[in-house]
């Protein structure tokens, strides 16, 4: 069996369609799509519940010959759909098609989406596959702290990071302490983590490497700020550290809230609150498939 992967760019939506393909074990070929402009997606939606696929919304794409068709994210079901009608394949959705017609093959839906749709598989985090990249100084009963950024629903500064960083240099003294930031991290907020001698860093504005699957293979506890559903899907689903997810100012009852909240209450996570649990059981994916 093989796979498409329809991808419109973002790298959150294309990497939950390699992680779902990594964890079927097939191989897989990435599609990218873009709709020629807004008013040809609009146009996608009426004719995919008239039935009718066609290419010409698109920027041109290469075809390519497969089983299954993959994709995550409104971009991509259009073309989802199109290429799979091409070839006899499946359809799977990777996140739930709002505004498309619900006849793909398979259809999955994340809890925090409140989606009330009984066909729709309901899973609790965003599909994630963690490998490491051999960029860590990994040892075993090490501490990581992993930094987003700002989004639509939370702010970041350096007063929202400070207590966390000053509380693991006092708490975790004899352990190796590691620090990844990621491209939304505020420059300032880079540049306060830069002043700390972490025992390995990763400023991402000026390395930009990934070394979370690292990090989740050998460290003791990771903390996580609450921005990115991707990185605390990845942390729960992987590796056997304990999960500590960092609040940070913003509005409430959100989505990351709602996600963060079920964890917490599965055991697969504690909010950090200033004193850390020893929240680490894991959420298999491949029970989802």
């Amino acid at each position: 069996m093989r796979a498409v992967i329809v991808s419109d760019g973002k790298k959150g939506h294309e990497n939950q369609s390699i992680a779902y393909c990594r964890l079927l074990g097939i191989p897989y070929e990435i599609v990218q799509v873009r709709f020629r402009s807004k008013i040809y997606k609009a146009f996608s939606f009426l004719l995919d519940w008239l039935g009718i696929y066609t290419k010409i919304f698109f920027d041109p794409f290469e075809s390519k010959k497969a089983d299954i068709v993959v994709s995550a994210g409104s971009g991509t079901y259009y073309a989802n759909k199109l290429l799979a009608k091409s070839m006899n394949a499946k359809s799977i959705a990777l996140m739930y098609p709002r505004g498309y017609r619900k006849n793909f093959s398979t259809i999955y839906a994340q809890l925090h989406d409140d989606v009330n749709d009984t066909k729709a598989i309901q899973i609790p985090v965003n599909f994630s596959y963690s490998q490491k990249n051999g960029v860590a100084p990994c040892k075993k009963g090490c501490i990581a702290l992993i930094v987003g950024g700002p989004n639509r629903h939370y702010t970041m500064d350096i007063q929202s990071i400070k207590p966390v960083v000053e509380f693991l240099f006092k708490t975790f003294r004899d352990k190796d302490i590691f620090v990844t930031t990621s491209p939304r991290t505020p420059k300032d907020v880079e540049e306060f983590l830069q002043s700390y001698p972490f025992s390995y860093s990763v400023i991402y504005s000026k390395n930009p490497v990934n070394p979370i699957g690292d990090f989740l293979s050998c460290c003791e506890r990771v903390f996580i700020t609450i921005d990115s559903t991707s990185m605390i899907s990845e942390a729960v689903s992987n590796g056997d550290a304990a999960v500590e997810v960092i609040p940070l100012p913003g509005e409430k009852r959100n989505k990351y809230e709602k996600m963060v909240k079920n964890l917490a209450k599965e055991g697969n996570l504690h909010i950090f609150d200033g004193n850390v649990g020893n929240a680490g059981k894991k959420i298999d994916l491949r029970k989802y498939l």
